[in-house]
């Protein structure tokens, strides 16, 4: 049976002993700060990193099989968590999952973490959600940690000023077996957004903006760190959506130095340092940003003033555009690849080059996935379709049961449904188009989700990625809508 009782606060995770200790000369990087400290060896351009935090999911059942295979206990269960979220339905939690195949991976994930002695946030757990919501609002994510899961979206953790990153089923299983983890070094890429936010763009719009700007692999190899007074300005939540995804723009994990907001956001939740390790907390994540001078192998800059509500208009989160705009003709990509890929993607979603954004109708909308399920972000969903009616139907699935108790306190499961949408319990549902939900083949989706390639919804399914407020927006007018038209409560 899984670990069960109060959750207990963990004390703040020194560096390990064979590490390569404190840093000294050259200015150096927020990554190379956590890459030194959690370095053993290195052999053949590999470094072995010693893993704080591993993430575990019912897909996990492959990397226990081979450590049963092998005779192998699990290396540190109390370092790794299980979660389950990918597979679980989004309704009907009283009665029996019907599909057995995901009824048995559920099934697997209690029995594996109970025998290895690992905590499971089971179906049946008060504190149920999606990973990259739950791992930080139980405060398990902190920052300075390395953290991985068997999961791409890992580098949502990087919010916190963590080294997060996904990692394979082999992978998963060298974890579990050894708490440590083979990587090459990764090169570095300073994201920085100059000025202020203009009302209604949100942290999806900037990294919607900086994904087209760069492109799907433009990060490829890299660790992303966001910097500037745009950034800094964002709530953790927003922090949250950027680094969520980094790994849209190939990029291996995205950063953000941790600061004031980051400290107000973890201080008394359940596993972050208490008593006299809080300050000692303190005086050390401190230390975690990149020092004035610090060399990035790449840099680019964005000025946030010139970022407006963001649209996907193709089958990749590059394929962005602002709302007042228009489809691209793909005759305009010089590169014959990109230009080809822009053809596929207008005949694939049904769109004409040059039609203008504002007005393609919609048949769906989705607010969900980790990216934007977190209550900042129902919040900002509810502030549209407040007194309004949804003229397509549509599903709201909160991040977590903490996310879903709270947006109920405050009413906002009640904007949802007097709107005509359907308000579901925690899970990944639409964004990977699991336990039936699904966008019909042919039909246009609205979605706070991460990824719009061909049949990521669904077989044939329309994904057009944008932020709540804008699906809130696309919501209401059935069409996709630059959502500072529309009058919102504040």
């Amino acid at each position: 049976m899984p670990i069960e009782g109060p959750l207990a606060p963990s004390p703040v995770q020194p560096a390990p002993t064979v590490g390569a200790g404190p840093d000294i000369g050259a200015p150096t990087t927020l990554f190379e700060k956590i890459w030194r400290r959690h370095a053993i060896l290195e052999r053949d351009g590999q470094t072995l990193l010693w893993i704080d935090r591993h993430f575990a999911h019912e897909g996990s059942f492959h990397a226990f099989d081979k450590l049963r295979a092998g005779g192998r206990p699990v290396f540190a269960p109390e370092q790794t968590f299980g979660v389950a979220d990918h597979y679980v339905p989004t309704r009907d939690r009283d009665l029996p999952i019907p599909n057995p195949e995901i009824a048995n991976m559920v099934d697997l994930l209690s029995r594996n973490t109970g025998e290895a002695g690992i905590r499971l946030f089971g179906l049946d757990s008060p504190d149920q959600g999606i990973v990259h919501v739950i791992g930080p609002e139980l405060g398990l994510t902190q920052p300075g940690l390395t953290i991985v899961c068997g999961d791409s979206h890992t580098s949502t953790h990087g919010a916190f000023g963590a080294l997060a990153f996904g990692i394979g089923a082999s992978e998963v299983a060298h974890v579990l077996a050894t708490q440590c983890l083979w990587q090459r070094r990764p090169k570095t890429l300073r994201v920085t957004v100059d000025g202020r936010l203009h009302r209604g763009v949100s942290a999806k719009d900037v990294i919607l903006a900086v994904i087209a700007r760069i492109g799907a692999n433009g990060g490829a190899g890299h660790v992303i760190e966001y910097s500037g007074p745009a950034i800094r300005s964002l709530s953790m939540e927003g922090r949250m959506t950027l680094c969520n995804m980094s790994i849209e723009a190939g990029a291996r994990a995205g950063m953000v130095a941790p600061d004031e907001t980051t400290s107000a956001w973890l201080q008394g939740r359940d596993f972050a340092p208490t008593g006299d390790l809080w300050p000692m907390a303190l005086a050390d994540w401190a230390t975690l940003r990149s020092d004035p001078g610090a060399v990035f192998d790449r840099e680019v800059r964005l000025d946030a003033a010139g970022i407006a509500p963001m649209v996907t208009w193709g089958t990749s989160p590059e394929d962005a555009a602002p709302i007042d705009g228009a489809v691209p003709d793909p005759a305009s990509f010089a590169d014959a690849g990109k230009r080809g890929q822009a053809e596929r993607s207008l005949a694939y979603m049904g769109l004409a080059p040059g039609q203008p954004l504002t007005g393609v109708g919609i048949d769906r909308v989705f607010i969900g996935s980790c990216t934007n399920s977190r209550i900042e972000d129902l919040r900002a969903a509810a502030a549209v379709l407040k007194g309004r009616t949804s003229r397509v139907p549509g599903i709201v699935s909160p991040g977590s049961a903490r996310v879903k108790r709270q947006a109920e306190a405050e009413g906002l499961d009640r904007v949802f449904t007097a709107a005509g949408l359907e308000w579901r319990d925690a899970g990944c549902s639409m964004c990977v188009g699991m336990n039936g939900d699904l966008v019909p083949p042919g039909e246009r989706c609205a979605s706070t989700s991460n990824r719009n390639f061909p049949g990521r919804q669904g077989p044939g399914a329309r994904t057009h990625l944008m932020s709540p407020a804008m699906v809130a927006a696309a919501a209401v007018t059935g069409r996709l809508t630059d959502v500072r038209t529309l009058t919102v409560e504040d």
